[in-house]
C-alpha cells in the first residue's frame, strides 16, 4: 500500500484558517511568524481575522494556502510519509516543500512572486474561468479550439475529474464557449468567481515573471517524486521541475490524469494536507477504489 499526499490550490481559503495551528503549536507559531517577516506584513492575521473578501485577493490567497499546507504537513511532521506528492496548481508549490525540492522559505517567495504576477495578469488581461459539468472531455477541447480560432481565447484549463473540466480565457471567449457547451448537452457551465484567466495564455506575462524567479532559485532532488500538473507523471529531475513548474502558468492542470497515474503506480491511500475537503472528493471520483483522508 502506497500513501499519496496531495495539497489544494486556490479557493479552498477560509476565514480563521490555520488559527488552530497557531495556537495549538510552538512550531506552526515560529513558521507563520517567519513567514510574516518574510512577506513583510502579517497576512497570518488575514488568514485568522480577515474577511472572506480579504481572502479571495490572489495575493493573499495562493501564500495564506500554502502557508497553512505546509505548516500542517510540519507539525505533523512525525507520521508524515509519503511515497509521492502532487499539489492542485498553487498546491504543487506546497508539494515541493514537502519533497524537501523546495525550503519553506524560498517556496513562500516564490508563491508571492506567483500570486503579484497573476494578480497584474488579470488586471492587463481580463479574464474568467468556468466549470463545465457533465460533458465528454474532448468536446469541451474542441468546442474551446472552435471559439479560440473565431479570435476570442479560451482553452481547456482543469482536468479536475471524470465529468469536471474548467475552462478559461477572455471573458467573452469563456462566455462564447459556454454558451456551446450547454448546446452540446453540459449539464452546467458555471462562471467561477476567479480574478482571472489562470492556466491559459492570458498569463503568459505572469510566466515570464515566475520564469525568471525559479530561475535564480535553487532546487533539491526530492526526497519522494512529484507527480507535476503539466507532465501527470512522477518527475525526480530537479531540471524537470523547474521548467514543468514555470509551464504550468499557461498550460492546463492534469488533476484527472495525475491521479489515475498515481493510483498505477501504486497509490492507495490519498492524505490532503491544507484547508478543505476538495482535493478528497475529487480522488474518489477518480477512483472509487482509493481511500481518501485529511491529516
Amino acid at each position: 500500500m502506497k500513501k499519496a499526499y496531495v495539497f489544494p490550490g486556490q479557493g479552498s481559503q477560509f476565514p480563521g484558517m490555520g488559527k488552530d495551528l497557531y495556537e495549538g503549536h510552538a512550531l506552526a507559531k515560529e513558521l507563520f511568524e517567519n513567514a510574516n517577516s518574510i512577506l513583510g506584513f502579517r497576512i497570518s492575521d488575514i488568514m485568522f481575522n480577515g474577511t472572506e473578501e480579504e481572502l479571495k485577493q490572489t495575493r493573499i490567497t495562493q501564500p495564506a494556502i500554502f502557508l497553512h499546507s505546509v505548516i500542517l504537513a510540519a507539525v505533523n511532521a512525525e507520521s508524515f510519509r509519503p511515497d509521492m506528492v502532487a499539489g492542485h496548481s498553487l498546491g504543487e508549490f506546497s508539494a515541493l516543500v514537502a519533497n524537501k525540492t523546495l525550503t519553506l522559505e524560498s517556496a513562500l517567495q516564490l508563491v508571492y512572486k506567483r500570486a503579484m504576477a497573476m494578480q497584474k495578469a488579470c488586471e492587463s488581461n481580463p479574464g474568467t474561468m468556468a466549470a463545465i459539468l457533465n460533458l465528454d472531455d474532448k468536446i469541451v477541447e474542441d468546442i474551446c479550439a472552435e471559439v479560440s480560432t473565431a479570435g476570442n481565447t479560451v482553452v481547456a484549463a482543469n482536468y479536475n475529474c471524470p465529468g469536471q473540466l474548467v475552462i478559461s480565457g477572455s471573458i467573452e471567449g469563456v462566455n462564447q464557449a459556454c454558451e456551446k457547451l450547454k448546446a452540446a448537452g453540459a449539464k452546467r457551465a458555471l462562471i467561477l468567481p476567479v480574478g482571472g484567466a489562470f492556466h491559459s495564455p492570458l498569463m503568459e506575462p505572469a510566466r515570464i515573471e515566475l520564469e525568471s524567479a525559479i530561475n535564480t532559485t535553487n532546487f533539491n532532488s526530492p526526497v519522494y517524486p512529484v507527480y507535476q500538473n503539466v507532465s501527470a507523471s512522477a518527475v525526480s529531475n530537479p531540471d524537470t521541475i523547474k521548467k514543468n513548474l514555470i509551464a504550468q502558468l499557461t498550460l492546463p492542470v492534469k488533476w484527472t490524469q495525475s491521479v489515475q497515474q498515481m493510483v498505477t503506480d501504486g497509490a492507495t491511500q490519498f492524505i490532503e494536507v491544507g484547508p478543505g475537503k476538495v482535493l478528497q472528493g475529487l480522488v474518489k471520483k477518480i477512483s472509487a477504489g482509493a481511500e481518501a483522508a485529511s491529516v
